[in-house]
């Protein structure tokens, strides 16, 4: 019995170690000061992580999910980089390959080249998009006109195409530009005493905190629509 009890604590002392929010948080802060428990949640809404829970609903986060985690802080403090092109990035990480890590440059221009650029036809084809569709997402402002486009453009374009076939035309959509213009013009109050300050860093910081208002407001109107749609769908 007592080598029983032995080998069973043994086997349980050798299970790595598993974390909650506030042993991550004691372990990150020193690095990332402005880190906070809803921005974890945020994170793990987003797929980014994924912690194991308890039978009781708490999450639990292992030594992977901690390193995890302080790649995304780094890749969004130090190189600017959007929530889209971090899980890219981490996609090519757990697909095994050997992704070039973005930052190598400015920062700026940096995040800048790790996007795809299309021609027109080229953004047309890789979403799917008819030139009538192209030139309504236009007209609807959803879209700015260029010679070269972006990522940003062509997941714009291949949503739209998906909306296109449930019936939403870029026309339905014009009032998400003015609420997008809302969003902004509340990012800018928030940002306001930080671009008062002429250093750098206050600059990156402004940059920073933008992002993170952004996504906070993203969750908030995906919580609305969301559960709009339990109530039509119980």
């Amino acid at each position: 019995m007592v080598r029983e009890s032995q080998a069973s604590g043994s086997g349980l002392a050798r299970r790595p170690a598993l974390l909650s929010i506030g042993q991550v948080l004691a372990q990150l802060t020193p690095e990332f000061p402005d880190l906070a428990p809803s921005k974890l949640r945020f994170l793990e809404e987003q797929g980014l992580v994924t912690p194991a829970r308890t039978a009781s609903g708490y999450r639990k986060f292992d030594a992977h999910d901690v390193e995890r985690l302080r790649t995304i802080l780094t890749l969004q403090r130090d190189h600017y980089l959007p929530l889209k092109v971090i899980r890219s990035y981490l996609a090519d990480q757990d697909a095994g390959r050997t992704p070039i890590l973005p930052g190598t440059g400015p920062a700026r221009p940096t995040m800048l080249s790790t996007g795809r650029r299309f021609s027109r036809d080229e953004l047309l084809k890789e979403s799917g998009a008819s030139q009538a569709l192209l030139q309504e997402a236009i007209a609807a402002s959803l879209i700015v006109p260029a010679e070269v486009y972006g990522d940003d453009q062509l997941t714009v374009l291949a949503a739209l195409v998906e909306l296109h076939r449930a019936g939403i035309e870029p026309r339905h959509l014009r009032g998400l530009r003015a609420s997008a213009e809302r969003d902004i013009g509340l990012i800018e109050t928030a940002l306001a005493p930080v671009l008062r300050r002429s250093d750098a860093s206050a600059r990156s910081r402004a940059g920073e905190l933008g992002r993170e208002l952004a996504d906070d407001l993203e969750t908030v109107r995906s919580s609305i629509v969301r559960a709009a749609i339990a109530r039509l769908a119980p």
